[in-house]
């Protein structure tokens, strides 16, 4: 879907923990989409048109990202991302979500259902952080220059040639990355390292990453018995196919692992069509074990 026609579709909900914008495409039963750092809804532009006709598709730019400011309270842990997150739902009145994440929004992902069971009707991860690897060793680097407030300083530069841009810092993440739209990669960084401020704040974000709050919500995620696909991308250099495993054996509701073979970090956007025949099959599965007893 181009960008133009999904601004189209873009709104601002107030909700307890401020401002959140979001996509709201398609009609049916609440869909709801979580991205990770440094990318925004825009990750699921294109498997949105592909899902929309069975499910509402809510995709929110989390706070820092896109165009939601930072909460109120400044709170951008994993955990209070997974705030904003319930308080969304909340303000929008969702009722039983299907849940599907990628990146830094699979383990906001985990906690949110891990702290709201009865809000997921179904769960889809992708390639995430798991268990204590937050963050990933190959992305400890970048975090480790945030925490020395030596990120900021750089973000005019990569700005200023977002083909460079797109070789540095989305190479690692799609297959392809010559194929992605510098449009696409102004629409990610942009809301991030536009401004000071703003690269200020994602400086904020990076640094704050720990797997504290995904650890303390493990007792609840090895309980969690929502149906949940995961789909893992084999060629992803920060998160290991074997955390797909990891998932499956802590999460008693996995009922299929899938990996896609050569697929990095930004495959829901760069293989939408893969993940979303995926999806509609697990949506459809679900619904089927659901009626299945009053038959």
């Amino acid at each position: 879907m181009e960008l133009h026609e999904l601004d189209r579709q873009r709104r601002t909900v107030s909700t307890r923990r401020g401002d959140v914008s979001i996509l709201d495409v398609g009609r049916g039963p609440a869909a709801l989409l979580v991205h990770g750092v440094g990318t925004n809804a825009l990750l699921w532009r294109n498997l949105l048109p592909a899902v929309a006709a069975e499910r509402r598709c809510i995709a929110l730019d989390l706070p820092r990202h896109g165009r939601t400011p930072a909460p109120a309270d400044g709170d951008v842990s994993l955990g209070g991302l997974a705030d904003v997150v319930a308080a969304c739902c909340e303000a929008l009145d969702l009722g039983a979500v299907d849940l599907v994440a990628n990146d830094t929004g699979g383990a906001v992902a985990q906690i949110f259902a891990a702290r709201n069971p009865q809000r997921i009707r179904t769960m889809t991860l992708t390639n995430c952080e798991t268990h204590d690897n937050v963050p990933p060793p190959a992305f400890q680097a970048t975090v480790d220059l945030a925490r020395a407030g030596q990120l900021a300083p750089g973000a005019p530069a990569l700005l200023a040639d977002l083909a460079v841009a797109r070789e540095t810092i989305f190479a690692s993440g799609y297959e392809h990355p010559e194929a992605l739209n510098l449009d696409v990669v102004r629409a990610f960084l942009e809301p991030v390292l536009g401004t000071p401020e703003a690269a200020r704040g994602f400086e904020q974000l990076l640094a704050g990453l720990a797997p504290d709050d995904l650890l303390a919500v493990e007792p609840a995620l090895a309980r969690l018995t929502v149906p949940t696909l995961v789909v893992w991308g084999t060629a992803d250099p920060f998160f290991e196919v074997r955390w797909a495993y990891w998932l499956r054996d802590t999460i008693p509701g996995v009922t299929e692992v899938v990996e896609l073979e050569g697929a990095k970090l930004f495959f829901p956007d760069e293989r939408a069509s893969e993940l979303a025949g995926l999806v509609l099959g697990h949506w459809a599965a679900a619904a089927d074990r659901t009626v299945a007893p009053s038959r």
